[in-house]
């Protein structure tokens, strides 16, 4: 997006008057949009438009008809947990942009630089079980909300696509495996799913942390969003083995947090779904289209890949059961 297109998304958002150029930088960071900080004249705010094709090495193209959902995700959050959410400032689901409050880096770092320097706060990983819980169990009892994110196709195509079926490709003796977690995953429907959360999403501010990034959003396996969470906590002990021991009580604390506060369906129901989907998410971050960046070791994927067949070959219901495999693996 340049930023003559950017400056008509805000004329177009109210934001600005035609003719106005306040000054406006590109932000890195995402893969899926373009994002920009521009300095109006009541303050910063981010402007986001969706992307057709993503910013990966693989061609991974997605609807930006995503946008709607995302701020709608905001949206339905903000209702009742305005804290665990940027405010949008201004919105055109149908141009697919909208705009939201520029948060300081410097009182809202990025839970995922946090984590890869080696600073663990377990605090943090037990607040996010607990927003997320919040999140889904208020979701899952509005009627309102399904009507709102028909997303099923959205999310298959950047979701259970890139991540479980490319995985299943790769690893054709686990392929049924996976299929039958995308199918299972694909007709749970519970409540409102982010679809990433994932520390690079999730700023920890001094209200605690906050969900970026709503582009997945949909009426689906709230099953998804946490073992998407667990998943990076256990990778980023291979790039950060001193802080494997603090992540390996985040990914306990947040799982404990999280099924604590699971009211709208037997917990025990909940954390298998989760149990089966974490092996599938773990190969998926090393043989999916968006491998995670920070594993480069040859032989830290295959560790990977070892517990993850494993682990696919004989499924668990138990979060501590995974974490209890991935310890033996990695110890």
């Amino acid at each position: 997006m340049d930023t003559e297109v950017l400056y008509a998304d805000l004329v177009r958002l109210g934001l600005i008057r035609p003719g106005e150029r306040p000054p406006a930088a590109a932000l890195a960071g995402g893969v899926s949009s373009d994002i920009w900080k521009v300095d109006l004249a009541t303050g910063p705010v981010c402007v986001k438009r969706a992307l057709a094709k993503l910013k990966v090495a693989q061609d991974w193209r997605a609807p930006i008809g995503r946008s709607r959902y995302e701020i709608r995700w905001f949206r339905s959050v903000a209702r009742f947990l305005p804290e665990a959410v940027p405010r949008i400032a201004a919105a055109d689901e149908e141009a697919g942009v909208f705009a939201m409050d520029y948060l300081d880096p410097a009182r809202h770092p990025l839970w995922k630089r946090q984590l890869l320097d080696g600073r663990v706060e377990i605090g943090t990983a037990d607040e996010v079980g607990r927003r997320l819980a919040r999140i889904h169990a208020e979701t899952a009892r509005d009627p309102a909300i399904p009507a709102l994110f028909p997303t099923d196709a959205i999310f298959h195509d950047i979701r259970l696509a890139p991540y479980l079926e490319a995985a299943a490709a790769r690893h054709p003796d686990r392929a049924e495996a996976l299929r039958r977690i995308v199918r299972t995953t694909a007709v749970t429907k519970r409540a409102l799913v982010h679809g990433d959360v994932s520390p690079k999403n999730i700023l920890v501010g001094p209200m605690g942390p906050i969900f970026l990034d709503a582009e997945c959003a949909w009426f689906g396996d709230p099953a998804f969003d946490l073992a998407f969470c667990l998943n990076h906590l256990l990778l980023k002990g291979l790039v950060r083995p001193e802080a494997a021991t603090a992540l390996a009580a985040s990914f306990e604390a947040m799982g404990r947090r999280y099924l604590a506060g699971v009211d709208w369906e037997p917990v025990a129901d909940l954390e298998a779904r989760a149990a089966t989907l974490l092996p599938g998410l773990l190969l998926a971050r090393v043989d999916g289209k968006s491998p995670v960046e920070y594993l480069t070791d040859d032989a830290d994927k295959e560790r990977v890949r070892r517990v993850a067949r494993r682990l696919l070959a004989q499924p668990v219901v138990r979060l501590a059961l995974v974490a209890e495999q991935w310890k033996r693996e990695h110890s």
